[in-house]
């Protein structure tokens, strides 16, 4: 039930935000010269995948997580996009191809070894990662491994469909911070 909601919530929202895509990409042109941002990601079942977001952070950035990124590195476009959570929306494609969710852990890097045996250990990865989630709700991000992993098995053992727009309300409502990135 919930891969047919997150097909079409997904494909729908790319057919009605498309103007604002194609906007974001334009600026983004202009801001960096490569709006699009991609990177293999650990999926559903420790499966690789690559994530699309707006580019927020200067091309010579690190690939690492955001929380060890330093915040020089993200344009003026960038904390823009950030603070709105503008440059999520890309991840609609992953949700239509089904490599995400709107609604799950969010996907991890491959060297985050210590978040990967957290949440190996508590079954997280049975679940399709998502563009959104409790951890993200309650400003829980990848900087604490063991509390994100524990915070994603409580969201995946009570995920319901109350649940699941709820999620979606609260970050379309403006709940959580985002990605955050060290000062």
């Amino acid at each position: 039930m919930i891969r047919i909601l997150d097909f079409f919530i997904a494909a729908i929202g790319l057919v009605l935000l498309s103007p604002l895509i194609l906007l974001v990409m334009v600026l983004g042109w202009f801001d960096t010269r490569s709006p699009l941002f991609r990177q293999e990601r650990v999926g559903r079942g420790q499966q690789s995948f690559i994530l699309v977001k707006f580019r927020t952070m200067r091309l010579d950035t690190a690939s690492v997580a955001s929380h060890l990124a330093d915040v020089s590195s993200i344009t003026p476009l960038g904390h823009f996009l950030r603070r709105t959570k503008l440059d999520e929306l890309p991840q609609l494609w992953n949700v239509l191809l089904g490599d995400m969710s709107l609604v799950g852990p969010r996907p991890n890097l491959f060297n985050q070894e210590e978040l990967i045996y957290a949440r190996d250990a508590l079954d997280v990865y049975r679940v399709r990662p998502g563009i959104t989630g409790l951890a993200q709700i309650k400003d829980i991000d990848m900087s604490t491994p063991e509390l994100l992993a524990k915070t994603d098995a409580e969201m995946i053992s009570t995920m319901s469909l109350v649940n699941y727009f709820k999620y979606i309300f609260l970050t379309f409502a403006g709940k959580g911070q985002g990605d955050r990135v060290r000062r």
